[in-house]
């Protein structure tokens, strides 16, 4: 733990294979997403303001959930997909990031529709910056609706990057961009030295807002 925790203060996190000895990556250009630059596509734009006129009306259609399940995320995260996929986040990781989030640094955002875990994603939270790790998703959308209220959530604490590790398209399409690695890691030591946000085992509205949550409510 103490170990991922001075990688990260350092711009540095694991990728690797089951089998594979340990590696570290720092890249140039870093993908990073600024909270005020997420950008949702149409179809979750709208069902976003779905979500947010049935929360008014005090009719949820779904929970957005902070740290109910978070071995579960990473299990989900950890599955192959497709056909011979791997995953680097072997036995040992779930293990390491559960430790982790015991501790405090790790946290899962969770969409659960019906009562089920239906999508949602993890990241290590040190002082004012959030790195996500990854996402699953097993109902259409269900993972960027995590990540839409995550990002909501950062926003009311002061968080305005979300470090993305890696460039892809899909990155791209929700407004992440690459950035220099010289000027990520002078935002991340900056950062890391802010207040650390406000988490808590909860349920999140649409406004970011974080509220207690308890299995019978």
């Amino acid at each position: 733990m103490t170990r991922l925790r001075n990688a990260y203060s350092q711009g540095i996190f694991p990728w690797f294979s089951e089998g594979e000895p340990i590696l570290w990556w720092s890249p140039d250009p870093r993908m990073v997403l600024r909270c005020e630059d997420f950008a949702p596509p149409h179809a979750l734009a709208k069902r976003l303001r779905q979500l947010a006129r049935a929360e008014a009306a005090g009719a949820p259609l779904l929970d957005v959930r902070v740290d109910t399940a978070t071995p579960a995320v990473l299990a989900a995260c950890a599955a192959p997909r497709g056909p011979g996929g791997g995953t680097w986040i072997t036995a040992a990781m779930q293990a390491a990031y559960t430790a982790w989030h015991q501790a405090g640094d790790v946290h899962s955002i969770e969409t659960w529709i019906d009562g089920e875990l239906a999508g949602g994603l993890y990241g290590v939270s040190l002082g004012g910056m959030f790195f996500g790790e990854s996402m699953f998703t097993r109902a259409s959308g269900a993972s960027k609706i995590a990540l839409a209220h995550l990002v909501a959530f950062l926003r009311t604490q002061g968080v305005d990057w979300i470090d993305c590790q890696q460039q892809t398209a899909h990155l791209a399409s929700l407004g992440a961009r690459p950035v220099p690695r010289d000027a990520f890691l002078a935002h991340v030591r900056e950062a890391r030295r802010r207040p650390r946000p406000a988490w808590a085992r909860g349920r999140l509205d649409t406004q970011g807002r974080l509220h207690p949550y308890a299995p019978a409510d």
